[in-house]
Order: structure tokens, then C-alpha cells, then sequence
């Protein structure tokens, strides 16, 4: 590890970073003498209440009311309710910015390019909440979007929230019975799909899926058809279907939007788990928590300020779409983009987009970065970044030459802000921070107001050794519960069964010497040969480095009354994996890590499988080569790949 950190902030960026201002107003509000981050977090996890009701003031909250009461039952997890008698609406915070200055920037590929205002998207979300209030959706009813990452699939949520309907989504390259897992059991009453999205060029048809989807769905009163790569449409066996502009043409002289003040804790949105080992879990959360933890995010970690330019490369199957729309309450434009990252010749479209766009802050997921790397594309020497501020990067653990490959070859002053957090908490944990340096390898520190620790095997609190990330203290943004778990079950044994009153997330980690964050994997892939506990992120940082491998999968499989360690890999086109390449990768992880990281069996792979949002299914493989079943493959994006690991003969011996 490096003695010396890979960025700093400069004194005038520190100067004029929100987080510096709010650490002044905390000091006056509060006769505080805090003047430094550490200081500052501990404060926060300290006096959740002062410092959550800080949030609110400073990130200018709108209500009806806030109340007195901040926390009740702040010894109780789960249990614990924040702000009982405020009234708020979320819609109304994310449209308070009105006038001709652009509200969304959408890019479908090299297809499609439009923008809308603030004064548009607003007219929007009048006209459809309108059309929704006429087809009879009330508060708490589910608006179901099938959607790609488009501006009307931005207008729907904030139309369906400002009534105070519950918002879920998935991107369209779901399959059917995928979407059905987990709009089934929400019921809908109102389902928007898109005509189709495009895919590295190609235009894919999603009508005849949502006539099979409909079919199954008897909850749905209509169906909202968006177009956006047809420009004819028949809707001959899609039930009670109509087009957008017909649904919103009887309001078309809606100016005014009656937002519905509601509850803190009234639901907002259902998220789904990942479903690689069932029926997806239907995650329910608040429209208070979202508002608040994503305004401290946006506004104090990654330092957005009114006329910023947000873009996360997501689908709207992932929490990140739902984190990136909530920008617009910071007073960003949002950049949406849909499609493949690398279309046309030379696969720079994001970058292009940036520049052209003049992008402050750029998110996407840690493949991506690994994937540009591979392909040996340098930004830094073919596009002009120059308002470029913040990378944000999350979805797995961003590996130590990753860090190394952004300064080198994207941007050099940039904060390279690693993020995590997930579904569940729809929030960050860990994450990024305008005033801190950047070390090579750690996510820069643990977030305002999440008394976030690592536990060891006995649960005792450590520092500088792996273990399980927990929150101890309770957060806005811990789900309401489970869609269809009234006793609330489900929900305590996801979080709560492990260590009593303490949210345990799941992931394997180390808190070290800057305060900042290592990741290693899931603890549920932890690999144990020998009693040794491995997080699998060891081992893709070290072979995922080499330039002959494009990415790779670790398991551990039951041998011998022990664990041996397999790693598969898929090379680049055209390599075979031979002895000399199985001896290279073995003795990089050797040399740089310990012998138990060390492969029993390497074994080349054409592919490996993934879910939609891009992240690797170290269980799913893990069970295919154990025999047993995977329970839910619709939630796979190529489910075909698990085909490559069945009954391989290496794995015999």
C-alpha cells in the first residue's frame, strides 16, 4: 500500500465544498468546533438527531411540516421511526427547480438525443399524474414501469410519487416470467412499458413481451405504451393498452401539480433483491428516508451543486437509477443514457457524451472501468473532461489497478469516489468525500449519520482485520419492510439474525488505518479452505490484472471434507488456457497474496454468467457445479453461460 494517496483535494476545493459549509452551520447551530471530517462523522453518529434535522435545513427539505419529533424507538433495530409527524412529498422536492435551463439530457445510444426542462418535465408530470388520478390511482396503489433509462420513465415516477403511489421498476431486457417475479407480486394497477430499446445498434421489439406479461397480470387497469424505437404500434392483444399521448392528451392544460403531503415514512418505492437464489425479495421504502439520505449524499459526499451535470450508467432495474433521479432535488441536470456503453467504433459513447455534455460527475459500475482498461482506452488523451469533478463507481468491490487506471488514463484531478451500499438500504454505507484524499484501493470513509463497524467472528468491533460490515445504530433509509411479510419475518432474517438490534449487510471488509473501507466480496462467497476465510475479491484483483484474462469467477468447492479453491476464467478472443498461462496465474496470486489464495483448478470458460445489473453469480456457479439447482435463473442475464460450468470433467479429480 502506498504512503502516499493517489489525489487530494485542493485547500479552494475544500473551502467551497458543501460539506465544508455544512460543517459551519453545524458549529454555529450547534456550538460545535468541528473542522474536520473525522470530527464531524463521529458527531453525526452520535447525535443522529441533531444531525439528521441538520440535513433537513441544510438541504432545504420542502413540507407541509417537519414536527418536533425526530426519532422514536432509536434503540430498536428494526423498529426505530424517524420524523412521525412530518408531511412531505417526494415529487416536490425533485421539481422545485422551475424555467427553461435543462431538468433531463437522454442519449438511447447514437439513436436518439432530447432534452427537457425544467418547465417541460414539470408540464409532464402534471399532465400524467392528472391522467393517473382519472384512471382512480390513490395513495398507496403500485405504478409498474417496464422501462429503459429514458426521460419518460423519470416523469412516471415523479407523477406516481407526487399522488403518492409506490413507484417500481425493471429495464426491458427482463424476461417474462422475470418481470412477473416481481411485478406479480406486487399487483399493479397501472403498468407503462416502453415499445422496445436499442442494444449495441439493434432495435429490440418488447410488445409481444408485454402482451405475455399482461396476461398474468390481472391487477393492471392499463397499460401506458411509450414509444420510442417504433413509430407504428399495434396493440392487438396487449389488454386495456393505450399509447402515452393518448393517455395525457384529455390533460393536456394541466399546469399545476396538487402534490399529496404524506407521511415521512409513507412507501415510495419496492426494489427487488437479486433473485439468484429464489423469487426476488420486494424491498418497500420511504419516501422521507430516499429524500433526506439521498439529499445528504448528493449534496455533502459527492458535492453537488445547482446546474451540476449527474450521470450514472444504470438500467432501471437498479437502485442507482432510482439514486440518480433523486439529483434533481440537489438541482442537477440528469444525464440518462440507455444502450450499450461501447457502440460505434471506437466504444468511448459515455466519454463522448460527457464531453459534448460537460459532465461533472461520472458514475458507473466497477466493470465498466475494468472492461476499459482491458481494451486499453485512454480518455485523458482523447476527450477534453474539463468540468469533469467526481467518478463515482460502485456494483463491486473497484480493484487497486483500477484506481491506478482512472488517474492515469481517464483524469488526473478528479475524485475518484468509490462507492457502497445497495438495494436494501437504498443508500450508501461507505462512500465517497470531497475533502479527503484518495488512497489506492479503499473507499475514502464510512457516510455521515451510518454507524457503520466491522464485526469479527465474536461480533466484538475491530480495526485493521476482516470482517463483517454492520450498522449499529439505526439509518432513515432501512426499508420500511417486506412487500407480503406481515410479521416482518423475512425482513429480521435478512438483517437482523446474525447479531441482535444490528443490521448485518453481508459484505466481507476492512476498516483500515485512513478510516476508509476495503471490500472482499459477499460473505455468503467468502471462500474457507482449510478454516482460512478469503474474500473473493483477493483473488479477481490479482488475475484480473493480467492481460491475458478478461474477467474471471472464484468458488469453493467441497473436496476431500474440505474446500478447494476453483477459479475460472474467460480469456481474451482466440487464447486457450495452457500450462505455461495456469503456472503465470497461479504465481501471481502466490507472490502477492498467500498460498491458500492459490487455486486447486483453473479452468477456462466461454462466458460467465451475470445478473442484469452487470454483477457476477459466484452462488449460482457454485451450485451448478455442486448439482444442485438454481432456483432462479429469470434473473440472470445470460442464463446460457451457466451451461459452461456443468459437469466439467477438470472438476472430477
Amino acid at each position: 500500500m502506498s504512503n502516499q494517496p493517489l489525489w487530494q483535494p485542493s485547500a479552494a476545493r475544500i473551502t467551497a465544498a458543501n460539506m465544508s459549509a455544512f460543517m459551519r452551520d453545524v458549529n454555529v447551530r450547534w456550538e460545535k468546533n468541528i473542522f474536520e471530517y473525522d470530527a464531524l462523522y463521529q458527531w453525526s453518529i452520535r447525535c443522529l438527531e441533531h444531525f439528521w434535522t441538520s440535513v433537513w435545513d441544510f438541504c432545504e427539505i420542502i413540507s407541509a411540516r417537519r414536527g418536533e419529533r425526530v426519532l422514536i424507538g432509536g434503540d430498536k433495530m428494526p423498529g426505530a421511526q424517524w420524523f412521525p409527524d412530518a408531511r412531505l412529498n417526494f415529487a416536490q422536492n425533485l421539481l422545485r427547480r422551475r424555467g427553461p435551463s435543462d431538468a433531463l439530457v437522454f442519449w438511447g445510444e447514437d439513436k436518439v438525443k432530447r432534452r427537457l426542462s425544467h418547465d417541460e418535465l414539470y408540464r409532464a408530470v402534471a399532465q400524467l399524474a392528472a391522467a393517473l388520478q382519472a384512471q382512480g390511482v390513490q395513495p398507496g396503489d403500485r405504478i409498474a414501469a417496464f422501462m429503459p433509462n429514458m426521460p419518460e420513465t423519470v416523469v412516471s415516477m415523479l407523477a406516481a410519487s407526487s399522488i403518492g403511489a409506490i413507484f417500481s421498476s425493471c429495464s426491458p431486457d427482463f424476461g417474462v416470467q422475470g418481470v412477473l417475479d416481481r411485478f406479480g407480486q406486487i399487483e399493479p394497477k397501472v403498468l407503462i412499458v416502453a415499445d422496445g430499446y436499442y442494444h449495441k445498434g439493434k432495435s429490440i421489439d418488447c410488445l409481444t413481451k408485454v402482451g405475455a406479461i399482461i396476461a398474468k397480470l390481472p391487477s393492471v387497469q392499463r397499460v401506458v405504451i411509450v414509444p420510442y424505437v417504433h413509430t407504428q404500434h399495434n396493440l392487438n392483444g396487449i389488454h386495456a393498452a393505450k399509447m402515452y399521448a393518448d393517455v395525457v392528451a384529455p390533460h393536456a392544460r394541466e399546469i399545476e401539480i396538487p402534490f399529496n403531503q404524506l407521511p415521512f415514512g409513507h412507501p415510495l418505492y419496492i426494489m427487488y433483491s437479486s433473485g439468484t437464489t429464489g423469487v426476488p425479495k420486494c424491498i418497500v421504502h420511504c419516501a422521507g428516508g430516499a429524500l433526506l439520505q439521498h439529499a445528504k449524499e448528493h449534496r455533502l459526499h459527492c458535492d453537488i451543486k445547482p446546474d451540476d451535470k449527474l450521470f450514472y450508467f444504470t438500467t432501471c432495474g437498479w437502485m442507482m437509477w432510482n439514486w440518480l433521479v433523486s439529483g434533481l432535488a440537489a438541482g442537477a441536470t440528469l444525464m440518462l443514457y440507455d444502450g450499450s456503453p461501447f457502440i460505434g467504433e471506437r466504444g468511448t459513447i459515455l466519454f463522448d457524451y460527457a464531453e459534448t455534455e460537460g459532465t461533472t460527475h461520472f458514475g458507473t459500475s466497477a466493470k465498466f472501468i475494468d472492461a476499459i482498461a482491458k481494451e486499453g482506452l485512454e480518455p485523458i488523451k482523447t476527450h477534453k473532461l474539463e468540468k469533469l469533478r467526481t467518478i463515482l463507481s460502485t456494483g463491486s468491490p473497484l480493484l487497486p489497478e483500477a484506481f491506478d487506471y482512472v488517474y492515469r488514463s481517464i483524469k488526473r484531478d478528479v475524485c475518484l469516489s468509490s462507492v457502497s451500499g445497495g438495494t436494501d438500504l437504498l443508500a450508501c454505507f461507505v462512500g465517497g468525500n470531497p475533502l479527503l484524499p484518495v488512497w489506492r484501493g479503499e473507499i475514502q470513509c464510512r457516510a455521515l449519520g451510518m454507524k457503520v463497524e466491522v464485526f469479527d467472528d465474536d461480533g466484538k468491533s475491530v480495526r485493521g482485520q476482516k470482517g463483517e460490515l454492520v450498522c449499529t445504530r439505526p439509518f432513515p433509509t432501512m426499508p420500511i419492510g417486506f412487500w407480503n411479510d406481515p410479521d416482518g419475518k423475512k425482513y429480521h432474517a435478512a438483517y437482523f439474525d446474525k447479531y441482535p438490534n444490528v443490521w448485518c449487510h453481508g459484505d466481507y471488509v476492512e476498516l483500515t488505518a485512513h478510516d476508509g473501507m476495503i471490500i472482499y466480496g459477499r460473505s455468503d462467497t467468502v471462500l474457507n479452505p482449510g478454516g482460512v476465510r478469503i474474500g473473493t475479491a483477493e483473488i479477481y484483483r490479482q488475475v484480473e490484472k493480467l492481460p491475458d484474462v478478461v474477467e474471471s469467477l472464484v468458488i469453493g468447492q467441497n473436496w476431500d471434507s474440505d474446500v478447494r479453491v476453483v477459479l475460472f476464467v474467460r480469456l481474451r478472443e482466440g487464447l486457450v488456457l495452457n500450462e505455461a498461462l495456469i503456472v503465470r496465474i497461479k504465481q501471481t496470486i502466490r507472490d502477492n497474496t498467500t498460498p491458500r489464495h492459490v487455486p486447486a483448478k483453473i479452468v477456462q470458460v466461454a462466458d460467465i454468467p451475470r445478473t442484469k445489473n452487470n454483477k457476477i453469480v459466484e452462488l449460482a456457479v457454485r451450485n451448478v457445479v455442486h448439482g444442485e439447482p438454481v432456483k432462479n435463473i429469470e434473473a440472470l442475464a445470460n442464463p446460457e453461460a451457466l451451461e459452461y460450468f456443468r459437469g466439467r470433467p477438470e472438476l472430477q479429480s
